[in-house]
């Protein structure tokens, strides 16, 4: 058995196809790690969800910002007014089967030292720190309070984290932590709102990863989120968004042995 750890797909079904033949991935005894934001954008987000979830045990997907804005669409979080790629899946007769399941979907997977998460952990978050917080998030996400938590955590981006958040406000953080993070400003503070290269970084932050003294530096994070910088690993991640809705690739990480494999985007 191996395990291919792949990006941000976002609808890119074309190419996720040619990335599975690429690999020779069979399905009976091989595993995928999916980074989150397997849909919206591209062409084919209800193929996507479709196709993973018969694939059962065979993938592992992680929640993204988006799977995270499908739950607030379909429960009625947010308003949905103008037309864009959620709606096939919204509109499916299957609809809520899908985002019922999605629902179960982790933030974050632990396999040895490898760790799968969208964004990636707080710099003075421990790996088992993260697995507690995520924990806790998943266990309203998957409950009746789903609605009333993701309202107040798209109310609510607070940007510094410190052991005395509690509820709600705790689990909102954590929560933009895992699937919007980018930037920080020291191991506790993060910066929201940028999606360019690191080098473009407002004066005084860093990638979450570069931050001195980072907690999780013992595990390899795999994550995607950040197409601006491309596939590459360093400081014990991979960062595996190469920007396939963007018109360049699909990427592929192998735990066993770090092979990398690349598929351009055959998406029209």
């Amino acid at each position: 058995m191996v395990t291919y750890a792949i990006g941000d797909i976002q609808g890119c079904y074309k190419t996720f196809s040619r990335l599975l033949k690429r690999i020779n991935f069979d399905a009976s005894s091989d595993k995928l790690w999916l980074a989150g934001d397997l849909i919206n954008r591209g062409p084919k987000s209800l193929d996507i969800l479709r196709f993973v979830k018969d694939l059962g045990d065979s993938a592992v997907p992680v929640l993204g910002n988006h799977e995270i804005y499908l739950m607030a669409l379909h429960y009625g979080v947010m308003a949905s007014e103008k037309p864009h790629t959620m709606h096939e899946i919204l509109n499916a007769p299957d609809a809520h089967e899908l985002v019922e399941w999605v629902r179960t979907w982790p933030l974050m997977r632990v396999q040895g030292l490898h760790v799968l998460v969208h964004a990636g952990l707080i710099p003075c978050w421990s790996v088992q720190q993260a697995r507690r917080e995520a924990s806790a998030i998943e266990s309203i996400l998957q409950s009746e309070h789903l609605p009333e938590f993701l309202a107040y955590a798209y109310a609510h981006q607070d940007s510094s984290w410190h052991e005395g958040l509690q509820d709600f406000e705790r689990q909102a953080l954590a929560l933009h932590a895992f699937v919007h993070m980018r930037l920080c400003i020291d191991k506790q503070r993060l910066l929201f709102g940028f999606s360019g290269e690191p080098k473009d970084a407002p004066a005084g932050s860093l990638p979450w990863f570069m931050i001195p003294g980072r907690e999780s530096i013992d595990h390899q994070i795999l994550f995607g989120h950040w197409s601006a910088l491309g596939l590459r690993a360093f400081a014990n991640c991979v960062a595996l968004d190469s920007g396939c809705v963007w018109g360049q690739s699909l990427s592929a990480y192998r735990l066993e042995d770090g092979a990398i494999f690349v598929e351009a985007s055959a998406e029209s």
